[in-house]
C-alpha cells in the first residue's frame, strides 16, 4: 500500500493532530467542569460512603473539592423574628398601626392578626456595606460584613416541633437523619479522640424537637449527634473517684486484646465490630471530652470576650461558655456542631426561647443579649484564629414571624412564609443578601428559596452532592433534601 491510495494526504498531518489535542484537551476540561458541578447524567447516580464498621469515623472523601472542611450550626429555637433582626423594612416602620393591605380577617398559627407593627428596635446601618441591622444584636451587627444573608427561607410547616425537624432532617416527620448525621456519614471526621457530631443544647434544657435535631433516623447510630454542654458533660462517662488512672488505662488496654481476639474469631461481623469501635471511642472521650470542655482554661480576656464572665446575667454566660465549647471542639477538627439557642423545657413564655407570641419586647430584650455577645464573639474567634477559613457557619430558626401583632396580644405569631438565615465563613459570599420579602415581610417575593436549597448549598459547600448522598432504606434511595432543592451559587463566593 503506498501513499497514492489515499489521494496524496497522510493519515494523521500535524495541523490535524494540534487541531484535535485542542479539542480533546478542552472536552476534557469541560467534562472535568461539569463534573464538578454535578451536571453530567452519569453522575447523578448514588454515591454511598464505604464504611468501615471497626472505624466509621474514619475521614472520608468529598465527592469533589470542598471549600468547608466543617460547619457549624447556630438555631435559634423558637422562631426567631427576622422582622425584630435582620430584615429591614422601612415601609413597615411608615404603615405603623395600621392594617395590613390585603390581610383582612387574616387569620395564622394561633388566630387573628391585627395591625402591622414596627420592630421595637431601631435599624441602623452596618459596616462598610451599609448592611441594615436591628439594635436587639449589635455584637452580631458589627459583624454584618462577614455574613451572606438569605432573606428569602420558607418552610413548610408553622408548628414548632415539625418546623425544627425540618430544618434540621428536611422533613416535618420524626425518624429522618439530621443534617449532622448525614455530614458525618458521608466525610466521617479529623479528630477519632471525639464524637464526629456534637450537639451542644441549650443551658435551660432541650429545643422542642428534642434529639431529633441530632438524631441519625435510619442511618447507622454511629453518626448521632453526642448531645453535651459546657454545664453538662456526657453523661455516665467519668472515671470513678475510687479507680486510679493508671489502672483504668491498664484496663482498657487489656480489654482492647480481648475485643481484638474475640473479632478474629468472627471475621465479617460488621455489628460486632461498629460495637467495639463505639466502646473504644468512649474510653477515648474520657480523656478528650473532659479536656475540650474544661473551660476554665480559657484566657480572662477571652472569657470576657464571650460574656461567660457576666455574673449579672448568668443566662448568658452560660450560652458563652457553650459558644467557647463550639469554637474549641471545631479547633479539634470535630467536623459538624450544632449549637442551640433557645429551649422548651422551662415551657412559656419568658426568656427560655424565641417565642414570642404575647410580650415580644419584654421576652426579646432578655433573650437577645443571651445570644448576641457570645454568638458574635464565637464568629469573630473562628475568625481570628483562621478557623472562619475552613468552617462553614449557619445561623437558623424553623421558621420567621408575622409582621402584624396578633389580635389581643404583644407579639408576633408564626409566620413559615418568609424568614431570614445567614452564613458566614467557607466558601460564601460576604457581604452579601440574597432573596427578598415584601415590603412588609410578610412573605417571599424574590428569588423564593426552601429549607431544601439551604441544605443543598451547605452540602455543596462541604463537597458534597446533595442529589447523589443517598441512603437505601425501605426500597428508596433517601436523601436529606428529598427529592427537592438546588445549590443557591448566587451565595458562592
Amino acid at each position: 500500500m503506498n501513499e497514492s491510495n489515499f489521494s496524496g494526504r497522510h493519515l494523521l498531518g500535524r495541523r490535524s493532530f494540534l487541531n484535535d489535542m485542542g479539542f480533546g484537551l478542552s472536552s476534557i476540561a469541560l467534562a472535568q467542569l461539569l463534573s464538578s458541578d454535578g451536571l453530567l447524567a452519569a453522575d447523578k447516580k448514588p454515591l454511598r460512603p464505604a464504611i468501615d464498621p471497626a472505624n466509621p469515623n474514619a475521614p472520608r472523601d468529598p465527592h469533589f473539592a470542598a471549600r468547608a472542611k466543617n460547619v457549624l450550626v447556630i438555631f435559634c429555637s423558637g422562631a426567631c423574628s427576622q422582622v425584630d433582626t435582620f430584615d429591614y423594612k422601612p415601609e413597615l416602620i411608615a404603615r405603623h398601626g395600621q392594617p395590613m393591605p390585603g390581610g383582612d380577617q387574616l387569620v395564622t398559627f394561633q388566630g387573628q392578626q391585627g395591625n402591622l407593627t414596627k420592630s421595637p428596635w431601631e435599624f441602623k446601618p452596618r459596616g462598610e456595606s451599609g448592611k441594615m441591622v436591628s439594635e436587639l444584636v449589635p455584637h452580631l451587627a458589627e459583624l454584618a460584613d462577614d455574613m451572606c444573608f438569605i432573606h428569602s427561607l420558607t418552610s413548610k410547616t408553622n408548628t414548632h416541633g415539625p418546623g425544627e425537624n425540618f430544618m434540621s432532617t428536611g422533613f416535618t416527620l420524626d425518624g429522618f437523619p439530621s443534617i449532622g448525621a448525614w455530614v458525618t456519614y458521608a466525610l466521617g471526621s479529623e479528630n477519632q479522640d471525639l464524637p464526629a457530631f456534637v450537639a451542644i443544647p441549650d443551658p435551660r434544657g432541650t429545643p422542642q424537637s428534642s434529639v431529633n435535631n441530632w438524631g441519625p433516623g435510619f442511618l447507622p447510630a454511629a453518626f448521632q449527634g453526642t448531645d453535651f454542654n459546657a454545664a453538662k458533660p456526657i453523661r455516665n462517662l467519668s472515671r470513678p473517684a475510687s479507680i486510679s488512672r493508671e489502672t483504668d488505662v491498664a484496663t482498657r488496654d487489656f480489654l482492647k486484646r480481648l475485643n481484638d481476639r474475640h473479632l478474629e474469631r468472627f471475621p465479617g461481623d460488621t455489628e460486632l465490630a461498629a460495637r467495639i469501635s463505639s466502646y473504644e471511642l468512649a474510653a477515648r472521650m474520657q480523656l478528650s471530652v473532659p479536656e475540650v470542655s474544661d473551660i476554665s482554661t480559657e484566657p480572662a480576656h477571652v472569657l470576657k470576650m464571650y460574656g461567660a464572665d457576666d455574673t449579672e446575667n448568668p443566662l448568658k454566660a452560660s450560652f458563652a461558655r457553650n459558644c467557647i465549647l463550639a469554637r474549641r471542639l471545631i479547633e479539634k477538627g470535630v467536623r459538624c456542631v450544632q449549637l442551640f439557642n433557645g429551649s422548651y423545657q422551662t415551657g412559656g413564655e419568658g426568656t427560655s426561647n424565641w417565642d414570642g407570641h404575647k410580650v415580644l419586647q419584654q421576652q426579646y430584650s432578655k433573650h437577645g443579649p443571651v445570644l448576641d455577645q457570645p454568638a458574635a464573639a464565637l464568629l469573630g474567634d473562628l475568625k481570628q484564629r483562621g478557623l472562619l477559613s475552613e468552617t462553614l457557619v449557619v445561623w437558623c430558626t424553623e421558621f420567621g414571624r408575622m409582621p402584624t401583632f396578633q389580635k389581643g396580644a404583644s407579639g408576633r405569631d408564626h409566620n413559615p412564609s418568609g424568614f431570614t438565615s445567614w452564613m458566614a465563613g467557607a466558601g460564601v459570599r460576604s457581604p452579601f443578601s440574597y432573596g427578598a420579602t415584601d415590603e412588609f415581610s410578610y412573605k417571599a417575593v424574590e428569588d423564593v428559596s426552601t429549607v431544601y436549597d439551604l441544605h443543598a448549598t451547605i452540602l455543596h459547600l462541604l463537597g458534597l452532592d446533595h442529589e447523589r448522598l443517598t441512603f437505601y432504606h425501605n426500597g428508596i434511595e433517601r436523601r436529606l433534601t428529598d427529592v427537592h432543592g438546588h445549590v443557591i451559587k448566587d451565595l458562592l463566593a
